[in-house]
């Protein structure tokens, strides 16, 4: 499948994975303690039902958020822990022009709009599960668009 040439952007590479457990401990066990991942943030809502540990892979333009996520209540929803690798992140270059002409083709996003995500960028979801009104979804995977700051979208054009 060839790609779109009208597609108005780009996904330029892996902004996160998020990973939800009952107890952040035993992730940080292994993806902090043993693999060696800095903690370099928290973050914490009851709107999303969510207690994060914000880690890193790498550096720079490039670096790759780790999220270590629990539940502040296993009974509410969203029920982050519920699927271990919670969802995945990736680096858009036009999230607004992206959301827009997703919409037009029938991607089903999840509720919330484009908001400030945990890290400080704008965010959205893609949504898991597709509908009448909206048939291409993330067939079960949550997809969280993340929209790239000027220095990752540089970095990325230099790749290229």
């Amino acid at each position: 499948m060839s790609a779109n040439p009208d597609r108005p952007f780009k996904v330029l590479g892996i902004q996160q994975i998020a990973i939800g457990a009952l107890s952040k401990d035993r992730l940080r066990t292994l993806w902090v303690d043993m693999l060696g991942l800095e903690v370099t943030g928290n973050f914490v809502s009851e709107r999303e039902n969510v207690d994060e540990d914000i880690c890193a892979i790498g550096s720079g333009p490039f670096k790759v958020e780790v999220d270590l996520m629990q539940p502040l209540d296993a009974d509410k929803k969203p029920a982050v822990h519920t699927t271990p690798l919670n969802h995945v992140g990736l680096w858009i270059d036009d999230l607004p022009k992206a959301v827009e002409w997703l919409t037009a083709k029938g991607v089903r996003f999840a509720p919330g709009g484009i908001r400030k995500g945990a890290a400080g960028f704008d965010i959205c979801f893609l949504h898991p599960k597709a509908s009448d009104e909206f048939p291409i979804a993330g067939e079960g995977v949550l997809i969280e668009m993340v929209q790239a700051p000027p220095e990752v979208i540089k970095a990325f054009a230099a790749l290229g």
